[in-house]
């Protein structure tokens, strides 16, 4: 029917507005404390172009923004459902034959097509810029930072290679782990017993060997050496690399599935590249979760009153939610529940408990 559609096509323009414009207040949010940040690093670990913290900045961003995705979703549905409410367009749409599911069913599509375009699209292009973003950062703060965290919270690896064990650490890690800032090795034979030290400004995998760059090299009873470049045996592969250094906020979803399968086939743990990639499936179905939890606080009459307590038992709610999906997550990848359920499991309740209070808001 086209006026119907003509008032779906209304419907749901209204949620995208509403909930883009939570997103975009929350990504002006992010950035600008983001960039605070960056500015304290610039000036606690050395001299940095603004232009370059603020690209840094720009490149970070993605990756912190697309989780939020779920809560503007909420937030905003919860807005359009008042803003629809308040000039008394759902009373008129009630009164013309429309039941709560007909006028919600436009938020869904908005919902899940947001949902979708997060994992499909914006996800990879994010993990994209925050491989670089970390390349970036470990060529403007990777030195400092290795001199004044020495010690302290840096991965050690223990490796081995052709010519024995070797026991890796670096400040930074950037391309899937494979690409290190300040790098620090300790080397031993064969037989186990210690033969040199290896500090390197960066370090690159290839296959079957680590290539340091500007390494200083030092041994029992003899003087360091610097070379421009020195190998490092390793049998380490660039997927136990990712595993050990690597990020998994720079790991898009179109890549997960080759990850997991290189990985069961090494024998590696999965659990947490398992965690990811279903919470990235799952989002489309957690956005429309938050848009059926966002309508059952907000369809009240405004004449009826008491809408800011049924706002903050929606915001309450859903930061509830939000906290048992996290607490399920935790569990699933610690190995106590299986990794679907620990993700499925809290969207599955979700909507059940949303549906269930609609039906009763409903017919009673």
């Amino acid at each position: 029917m086209p006026g119907l559609s003509t008032l779906s096509f209304y419907i749901g323009t209204r949620f995208l507005v509403a909930i883009f414009s939570v997103f975009a207040l929350c990504t002006v949010l992010i950035f600008m404390i983001d960039f605070v940040e960056m500015l304290r690093q610039a000036g606690k670990y050395g001299s940095v172009p603004a232009w370059m913290l603020a690209w840094i900045t720009l490149l970070r961003l993605p990756a912190y923004t697309e989780i939020l995705l779920p809560f503007a979703v909420l937030v905003g549905s919860i807005g359009a459902l008042l803003m629809l409410a308040r000039k008394s367009e759902l009373a008129v749409m009630r009164a013309g034959g429309m039941s709560v599911w007909q006028f919600l069913k436009p938020g869904i599509v908005v919902a899940a097509l947001l949902g979708l375009f997060s994992s499909l699209v914006f996800n990879p292009m994010a993990a994209d810029a925050r491989d670089e973003a970390e390349r970036l950062y470990s060529v403007a703060f990777g030195r400092e930072s290795s001199a004044l965290t020495k010690g302290s919270k840096e991965p050690w690896l223990r490796q081995d290679g052709l010519d024995g064990q070797s026991i890796l650490s670096a400040a930074t890690a950037s391309q899937r782990g494979t690409r290190l800032t300040s790098v620090s090795a300790f080397v031993y034979d064969k037989q186990g017993h210690f033969t040199e030290r290896i500090d390197a400004k960066a370090a690159t995998l290839e296959e079957g060997f680590w290539v340091l760059e500007d390494a200083v090299v030092s041994g029992l009873g003899r003087e360091p050496e610097s070379f421009q470049r020195y190998l490092l045996s390793t049998y380490l592969t660039p997927e136990r690399a990712a595993d050990a250094f690597g990020s998994l906020i720079s790991v898009s979803f179109w890549e997960l599935p080759d990850l997991i399968y290189v990985a069961d086939k090494a024998g590696l743990s999965t659990t947490h590249l398992r965690t990811q990639y279903e919470l990235l499936l799952s989002r489309p179905l957690l956005c429309i979760a938050m848009v059926f939890l966002a309508a059952t606080v907000s369809l009240r009459s405004f004449r009826s009153g008491g809408i800011q307590t049924m706002v903050v038992t929606g915001m309450v709610g859903g930061f509830g939610f939000f906290l048992f999906a996290e607490i399920s997550r935790q569990i699933g990848a610690a190995g106590l529940a299986p990794v679907w359920a620990a993700i499925w499991v809290p969207v599955f309740l979700a909507i059940l408990c949303s549906v269930t209070v609609l039906l009763h808001q409903e017919d009673g």
